[in-house]
């Protein structure tokens, strides 16, 4: 039998990020990943929108995306790698008074936990980007720094290339339990490795892992499809990542846009449904953008693709650190969108806890999974 001081399942940023800071905490420990996939081109990091911000509603995951932005600008000197931030912010327009009010709170809290943001009446909106339509809003939140997007797989892949892990390509097919704790892994060619601790950094699996160690994990695939599209006469002030009060979003893309939406129903889907739904362009992203702006009136879409959020059914927040009984297991899940932008946070704090036994540099403790067993919510309003 093979033998791992740690075995991480799933490969991705989460897995890799926690790979390489045990290997920066306790170099000493053997650290190995298994991953069913090493092409990645189905994982959530691969497919996302690329996006950090430090707009939620929690203070804690402000202070995950303060780190994680921080991660990132030091990319250049840590690894030699310029993952091409672009720091144009996000964007949140408000159309109610009720809407208003929640961006204030949320400033509020966002202010509190440091981070650079302001909100912007009307007047102070249209002076900014003077193409936009503003006659229905009321208020708007504006990220000055420390918003943006940048190159997601060149995250996952630094992480990967700095770290001493062993990659095997394989699935986790079970779970042997011996005295309250995580004993072996069993993999799906036959072969099974020792471990004094395993980590379930599975994304869209990560329900089906639990459930091997008789954990019920409130996490489930929801499919979110993203569109490119040109457009005949572009903003001519620019834009940030604006998330508009329909929830349809929309980024420069180079001389291009990318967008998508909150899908109107959004079911759990089969892990190897990737099917882009064009009907949420031609429905819902079109008429939305076109009367927002008139300059994104005459678009053309160009390509599109679907992803998977690892979605926490219970709260839309991740569900990270040890479980209370099985005390070698622990969890790195259930981003619900949120897991490229946090894996530098999340991949430090979860190292801190399986190598030194608890959190040194932000305490990721409100994120565990007492909160499922409680079926208390830690809500976040600002999910997109």
């Amino acid at each position: 039998m093979m033998q791992s001081d740690v075995v991480i399942c799933g490969g991705a940023v989460i897995g890799s990020a926690i790979a390489w800071n045990l290997g920066q905490i306790a170099p000493e420990l053997t650290v190995t990943i298994i991953e069913r996939d090493p092409s990645f081109q189905h994982s959530s990091t691969a497919l996302s929108a690329s996006g950090i911000r430090q707009q939620f509603s929690d203070p804690l995951n402000v202070a995950i995306s303060r780190f994680g932005v921080d991660f990132i600008k030091k990319t250049p000197t840590r690894w030699g790698l310029d993952l091409n931030l672009h720091q144009q912010g996000y964007l949140y327009l408000s159309n109610t008074d009720s809407g208003a009010q929640i961006l204030r709170e949320n400033h509020a809290v966002q202010c509190g936990a440091g981070a650079d943001v302001t909100l912007l009446s009307t007047d102070e909106l249209k002076s900014r980007f003077s193409h936009l339509n503003t006659g229905d809003l009321t208020l708007a939140s504006l990220g000055l720094s420390g918003e943006g997007w940048f190159d997601s797989v060149g995250l996952m892949q630094g992480y990967q290339a700095h770290s001493n892990a062993t990659r095997l390509k394989d699935e986790v097919s079970g779970l042997k339990l011996q005295s309250g704790k995580v004993a072996s892994v069993r993999l799906a060619s036959g072969s099974e490795i020792a471990c004094g601790a395993f980590i379930n950094a599975a994304g869209p699996y990560a329900a089906e892992i639990a459930a091997m160690a008789g954990i019920n994990l409130p996490i489930e695939p929801r499919k979110r499809t993203n569109f490119t599209f040109d457009c005949a006469t572009p903003p001519q002030h620019g834009l940030p990542l604006m998330i508009d009060p329909s929830g349809v979003w929309v980024r420069p893309e180079g001389r291009h846009f990318l967008c998508g939406c909150i899908p109107e129903n959004d079911p759990a889907v089969a892990h190897d449904d990737f099917e882009p739904r064009f009907q949420e362009f031609e429905e819902i992203i079109w008429p939305a953008l076109a009367a927002r702006s008139p300059a994104f009136e005459a678009i053309k879409m160009q390509a599109m693709w679907a992803g998977h959020y690892a979605y926490n059914v219970l709260d839309q927040n991740a569900v990270a650190g040890a479980h209370p009984e099985i005390e070698n297991l622990y969890f790195a899940n259930g981003f619900s969108g949120h897991g490229l932008q946090q894996a530098p946070a999340i991949g430090r704090g979860v190292a801190e806890l399986v190598a030194q036994g608890s959190y040194k540099t932000l305490d990721l403790s409100p994120l565990g999974y007492d909160r499922i067993l409680r079926n208390e919510p830690l809500l976040e309003k600002c999910v997109i």
